[in-house]
């Protein structure tokens, strides 16, 4: 490391001026910069990240068509790979209070820089050059080199050649998805909790959202302190006196009789320092003699006189000792009339990073990406990769795209579609790496009747050429969408599926519900991954039943899991009520099924549904088999979660039945029975096979029982 290092370190000072010299302004001359290599060694699959000192454009530093910093590596085989670096404000977390309480305190350090980050997928020596492409032309920097060495990752998560239903890893080893959504991400630390519990149970996989509006996480969306998705009428104008030939802008409004106000209430927390002196700017305008008072949480208010014209104001401020959050903060008229305000700033009164980025009315919807919710998810994959949970991400927000997608041949689809590469341009760059990274989802629940197939073509092929991991693309709809299951450019189907009492009998039967659903989606998709994306117990207005609270067992969810592992899914059916599965700590029904499936051979050829038959009409069967091999799942029929729960009837056990598994390669063959609640072999047995026929006895049982059947 010291060697690469000590090679392509820059001074200190010359970074700094760099840095400042390029915020605000575009370089008059293509800049020198510099690449240094954060390691020597990496292994394979496995992450290096690089510090690129080069300037920072004006204007939107996201926006590739202004400023595109890429790094060109040389792989041993000699490939060239392109890879986008992108731009990061330094984050320093801790987590404040205690239990049920804590809060992640997230707070912006230092200057924004570029970086870049890589995960090998060769073994061998590889190179890398960084390349400015900006207003000035282009510009190269020296190259620096590092070694990929072996290492235990097995790799991305794939479509198996050999039985495209199924996924795999890049050694070749099955990967069968086991897991739930957790969409929205309010808490970092609680949802790091989640993926822990989830991991030592056995689960693999989460369904998480990166476009939630202002509600969650979400990289590329309206999160601004003065508006909400459901504030129709927001304390947000226009310039009442702009600049003479400036663009259109917006600023803040607050108009009324005396002690009107407005208040700005950030979408999260916002951080700040205890006991630190901060600087508070903007400009401000009052119409009729009114005056203002911008009240930060009662402790040295700011009054600011009636001003005619836009003017200046500067207010510093010292937090309390045991101040770590920017308190209750409202802009109050002194007087009857109007006045408005922009170009709002906090900072550390020593200089520092911007604080108030969400006070900014005219940041641009798309094509910002939020540096606080880009920072959570960088800490929430680094704790994926750390529990072998792999994420399947929901990055476009629907709502900013959806609109504009209702005809292929307009100019504003054409726009929608390089405002989505651009984002997936930073993505690719700033989590492509990471083999936690199972597929990209689109959108979460797009109309399935918008002509969306131009879309899906174009930015597959974007990621053809531009992501070099080749993650799995997908995207979900609020119903179903056999046209995008058949999109050749889309890797999944998927399909979202509620229980609900509109559905009749199958609202009453999960066994049943997951079963047709699960035999529809396969039907109506060519060969390829399927998944039950959402799943859940609702309502008739698809919220939460309320069944589901006497459900203590959480029959319905058991059900579900053995359900979707036995039909030819390519995982199981994600559960969408996180914070009900955490809340009542139900985690543990992954850890049966994953035991139960971890020897089933997920992605070979001649893996199929089960021939199996069972002479007892109560006994349901559903399974996979293979040529020497199958693992069945039996439950009885009249043990439904609504008799269980609802009816609090106790069914009849199961008994007197014979199982038949057919087109079996002939020869002995060991019988394991699966306890499914407890996640272990009950009993051994053994039988054999002739003519292509397995027979045995199934011992009596009340709820479910699994068996694997080996030769």
């Amino acid at each position: 490391m010291r060697h690469a290092m000590s090679r392509f370190r820059f001074p200190h000072v010359a970074w700094l001026f760099v840095c400042l010299l390029s915020h605000g302004r575009v370089w008059p001359a293509a800049p020198s910069i510099a690449v240094e290599a954060g390691a020597e060694r990496v292994g394979l699959h496995e992450k290096i990240e690089f510090s690129l000192a080069a300037p920072i454009p004006e204007g939107n530093p996201f926006d590739p068509d202004h400023t595109a910093l890429d790094l060109e590596i040389t792989a041993p085989s000699g490939k060239r790979i392109r890879l986008p670096a992108f731009y990061y404000q330094p984050f320093e977390r801790k987590t404040m209070g205690e239990g049920r309480r804590q809060q992640d305190w997230l707070y912006p350090v230092g200057l924004p820089v570029w970086k870049a980050r890589f995960a090998p997928m060769e073994i061998g020596r590889h190179s890398a050059v960084a390349v400015l492409h900006g207003a000035a032309g282009e510009a190269r920097s020296k190259p620096v080199v590092f070694e990929c060495t072996p290492s235990a990752n097995k790799g991305h998560v794939r479509v198996a050649r050999a039985n495209p239903r199924y996924f795999c890893l890049d050694d070749g080893s099955p990967f069968f998805a086991i897991g739930q959504n957790v969409a929205f991400i309010k808490s970092l630390s609680e949802s790091e909790g989640i993926f822990r519990k989830m991991a030592a149970q056995g689960a693999n996989y989460v369904r998480v959202w990166a476009s939630c509006e202002d509600w969650g996480m979400c990289f590329e969306g309206r999160k601004n302190g003065w508006t909400r998705t459901w504030n129709w009428k927001p304390p947000v104008a226009d310039d009442p006196q702009p600049p003479s030939g400036a663009p259109a802008a917006k600023c803040v409004r607050i108009a009324g009789d005396k002690n009107a106000s407005a208040e700005f209430v950030p979408t999260a927390p916002m951080a700040l320092r205890a006991g630190t002196r901060y600087r508070l700017t903007g400009r401000y305008l009052t119409a009729d003699g009114a005056g203002i008072t911008v009240d930060m949480g009662g402790r040295d208010p700011l009054n600011l006189p009636a001003a005619p014209q836009w003017a200046d104001f500067r207010h510093e401020f010292v937090t309390a000792p045991n101040q770590w959050w920017l308190q209750r903060t409202a802009v109050r008229l002194t007087g009857k009339g109007a006045a408005y305000l922009r170009d709002l700033s906090l900072r550390e009164a020593d200089g520092g990073p911007e604080i108030l980025w969400e006070a900014d009315v005219n940041r641009p919807v798309i094509g910002f990406y939020h540096p606080a919710d880009c920072f959570v998810f960088d800490q929430l994959l680094e704790c994926a990769e750390k529990e072998g949970i792999r994420i399947q991400l929901c990055l476009l927000t629907r709502d900013l795209y959806m609109d504009r997608l209702k005809d292929e041949t307009s100019a504003v689809y054409g726009r929608a579609i390089a405002d989505a590469k651009r984002l997936f341009r930073y993505a690719i760059a700033r989590w492509g790496y990471s083999t936690s990274i199972a597929a990209w989802e689109y959108w979460n629940e797009m109309d399935p009747g918008r002509p969306t197939d131009r879309f899906y073509r174009e930015m597959g092929e974007y990621l053809e050429q531009n992501d070099p991991y080749r993650h799995l693309r997908g995207t979900s709809n609020w119903g179903p969408a056999p046209r995008a299951y058949r999109h050749p450019k889309l890797d999944t189907a998927d399909l979202h599926y509620y229980m609900r009492p509109t559905t009749g009998d199958l609202f009453k039967d999960a066994v049943e519900s997951v079963r047709q659903q699960a035999a529809w989606l396969l039907k109506n998709s060519p060969p390829k991954p399927a998944l039950l994306g959402e799943f859940g117990l609702a309502d008739d207005k698809f919220m939460r039943s309320n069944y589901g609270n006497d459900d203590a067992e959480y029959v319905h969810l058991h059900q579900a899991l053995w359900a979707s592992a036995m039909s030819g899914l390519a995982g199981t059916a994600l559960p969408w009520w996180w914070e009900e599965i955490e809340r009542r700590n139900q985690y543990h029904h992954y850890r049966p099924l994953a035991g139960f499936v971890a020897g089933i051979p997920f992605g070979d050829a001649d893996l199929q549904a089960a021939k199996a038959t069972v002479t007892n009409p109560q006994a349901g069967v559903m399974g996979l088999q293979a040529k020497s091999a199958a693992w069945l799942w039996f439950y009885n029929t009249e043990a439904t979660w609504w008799k269980l729960v609802v009816e609090r009837a106790a069914p009849k056990p199961v008994g007197s039945a014979t199982l038949t598994v057919s087109d079996l390669a002939d020869g002995p063959y060991r019988v394991q029975w699966w306890d499914c609640w407890k996640g272990e072999i009950a009993d051994e047995s053994q039988a054999t096979a002739t003519g292509g026929r397995l027979s045995l006895k199934v011992p009596d049982f009340a709820r479910d029982l699994a068996c694997r059947i080996i030769k």
